[in-house]
């Protein structure tokens, strides 16, 4: 499904117009559906996450028609949540999360399309992030049985 990129950009408009902080209200939802992850988050950090996850967010549709920046970004960010402990089965959870706190700030301006959009744009955001972080891990694992093989004998 190709994104339809103007629908997005002006959703994301609408719902930070309509609720500038929207990541609290994302966080609270996450943290309510999935009260296992609240302990990855230090409580006297959320302010700044909420920031970071804001940017991010931001960058990326700024970014949407850019494809080398965003398998180059999302694909370090990946590595980055991998790195905190995030598992595959918890961006399904966040993109949950997103989607709920995404369509209960539009409100009624949310529609189907809204949905299948942001649905598609998500579960593309995560991809990119997860094979970012399985090609990381090849090379660190190829690097590091290249390390542990005997040097060749030269016999």
């Amino acid at each position: 499904m190709a994104l339809n990129v103007a629908l997005l950009r002006e959703s994301f408009e609408l719902v930070l117009e309509r609720e500038p902080n929207l990541t609290h209200r994302f966080y609270d939802h996450l943290f309510s559906r999935y009260p296992q992850v609240r302990s990855m988050f230090h409580p006297s950090r959320r302010a700044v996450q909420e920031k970071m996850l804001t940017d991010a967010l931001a960058s990326v549709i700024d970014h949407l028609e850019d494809a080398p920046w965003l398998v180059e970004k999302l694909g370090a960010m990946g590595v980055k949540h991998v790195e905190y402990g995030v598992t595959p089965e918890m961006f399904g959870w966040v993109g949950d999360a997103l989607l709920v706190t995404l369509a209960e700030v539009a409100g009624p301006d949310w529609t189907d399309e809204h949905a299948r959009q942001w649905g598609a744009a998500y579960s593309a955001i995560a991809a990119l992030m997860l094979e970012g972080a399985r090609a990381a891990e090849q090379r660190a694992h190829s690097s590091r049985s290249r390390m542990t093989q005997p040097p060749a004998s030269s016999g």
